[in-house]
Parts: C-alpha cells; structure tokens; sequence
C-alpha cells in the first residue's frame, strides 16, 4: 500500500511546479476587475506579482490595448492559465 503512496506522489504536481513550468510560456492573467492580459510570462514571484511580454489587455472580451512589457501586482490576480498559440503575432 505505502508503494502506491509514493508512486502517486511522485507523479503530482504542486502549484508552484505548474507555475513553474510555464514561464516563457502564453497565459490569461484574470484579474479580480475582469480585465484580461494576454502575453508571455516571463516571471513570477511568491507574492503573484507577474511581468509579462508580449502583453494585451482585454476589457469585455475586447483588445483594448497593447504592452510592450506589463508588470502586474499579485493581489490583483484572479487566476493564471495557459493558452494555446494564439496570440495575434506570437509563433
């Protein structure tokens, strides 16, 4: 039983290993205002706070503007996810 255990543990993944695995990565970055940013991560810390490249700002499902580099404050994230490549000059 105590096998089953360790193999199972050996195979989850814990948040900061996902985190970890995305940077350099597209992510949504959701915001507790609804705004979305969409771009590459390019680093995180152990507060959320988050810079990102390649950024665009979403308002309402709408592109409303477009960032060179964004930093965004941790206690404003809502939620990180990953994207499929479909940022409009990414790839």
């Amino acid at each position: 039983m105590s096998g089953t255990g360790e193999k199972a543990s050996a195979t989850t993944k814990t948040p900061a290993d996902f985190l970890k695995s995305i940077r350099g990565r597209p992510v949504v970055v959701k915001l507790n205002s609804g705004v979305d940013y969409r771009g590459i991560l390019a680093c995180l810390d152990g507060y959320m706070n988050i810079a990102m490249e390649q950024t665009e700002e979403y308002v309402n499902g709408q592109l409303k503007n477009k960032y060179g580099d964004a930093f965004i404050r941790g206690n404003n994230v809502l939620y990180i996810s990953t994207t499929k490549r479909t940022l409009g000059d990414g790839a």
